[in-house]
């Protein structure tokens, strides 16, 4: 590590640490790479974000579906003018892989990294493919950690540069035993997590209580969270994760208003600007992480409406 890094506030060249580390609200977007080799498609996208979000996530083979890599689609988007987050999973690589791909990402100019276990083949387009799951994703947070504050390998070799991430790490409030969600919590943020993105939230009043029991530990002091929030296109939509998406609770009066909605792609809209709108004011979030799946195009009026222009330059 440089003396000029030594001397930084920062622990990163990342401008998502700057932000949240500033006190900004932070807002993260979310990009699908595409299931072919067309990187104007992640160009083409990058307009939707460009001025609206701080950083994007561009997923790693979303639900077991084979898509262009993370890393890929991230450089391209880096080229375009966006801060990328690199998914990782383990699913589908060792630490070896892992580990070349980390030191490659970082080389490419790629600063934050979220840190995934990945949704399991059987629920993807190669449901008899063999998942690898070396490490898990505590592993890979404490693997990451290693090489960034220590450099060295998970082996315990020294790196020649060690690449000086913002380490993310996934929460889920939602799911059962729910006891076991802060738990959970605790447990990545000791095994190096410097910010946690959420799963989509519609049942607010489950995720505050969450959120009590996080601030009682002091939880929110020690990570940076950004709440995650999905537009709901129709009552279909939420039906169909309420059913099938692992860990999604969704409140029966959210699809009933979609289902009553003359307009429901703009219902859906409202539905997710008023939550953005209870989690700014609340205690312990630091930002949004908006997923758009599928609806990229909605993102710019989502955070307009939101209130959540102009974002910071710093």
């Amino acid at each position: 590590m440089t003396a000029e890094n030594k001397r930084s506030k920062y622990k990163t060249d990342s401008r998502l640490e700057r932000i949240l580390a500033e006190g900004e609200f932070a807002v993260c977007g979310e990009m699908g790479p595409p299931r072919g080799a067309d990187a104007d498609d992640i160009r083409e996208k990058a307009a939707d974000f460009l001025g609206y979000v701080d950083v994007v996530n561009l997923t790693d083979n979303q639900t077991a579906i084979v898509r262009m890599s993370s890393i890929a689609a991230s450089y391209l988007a880096y080229e375009e003018g966006l801060e990328p987050v690199v998914q990782m999973t383990c699913r589908d690589r060792n630490r070896l892989a892992q580990q070349a791909d980390l030191i490659g990402a970082y080389a490419m100019g790629l600063k934050n990294i979220l840190c995934l276990s990945g949704d399991h083949q059987v629920f993807g387009d190669h449901d008899t493919a063999k998942n690898v799951y070396d490490i898990d994703s505590l592993n890979l947070l404490q693997m990451m950690k290693m090489m960034r504050d220590e450099g060295k390998f998970m082996s315990g070799e020294d790196l020649t540069v060690e690449p000086r991430f913002f380490i993310g790490a996934a929460a889920n409030p939602f799911g059962d035993p729910f006891e076991y969600r802060v738990i959970r919590l605790a447990k990545k943020i000791r095994a190096g997590a410097d910010f946690i993105q959420t799963q989509a939230i519609y049942d607010l009043d489950r995720f505050k209580e969450w959120m009590d029991i996080v601030r009682k530990k002091g939880l929110h002091e020690q990570v940076y969270i950004l709440a995650g929030v999905l537009p709901p296109k129709s009552a279909g939509a939420l039906r169909y994760m309420k059913n099938n998406v692992s860990g999604m609770r969704i409140p029966s009066g959210l699809i009933q208003r979609l289902d009553e909605a003359e307009d429901p792609a703009e219902e859906g809209i409202k539905i997710c600007v008023e939550l953005i709108e209870e989690l700014k004011d609340m205690e312990g979030i630091h930002g949004v992480h908006i997923m758009p799946v599928m609806w990229e195009s909605v993102l710019p009026t989502l955070v307009e409406r939101a209130g959540l222009l102009p974002r910071p330059e710093l």
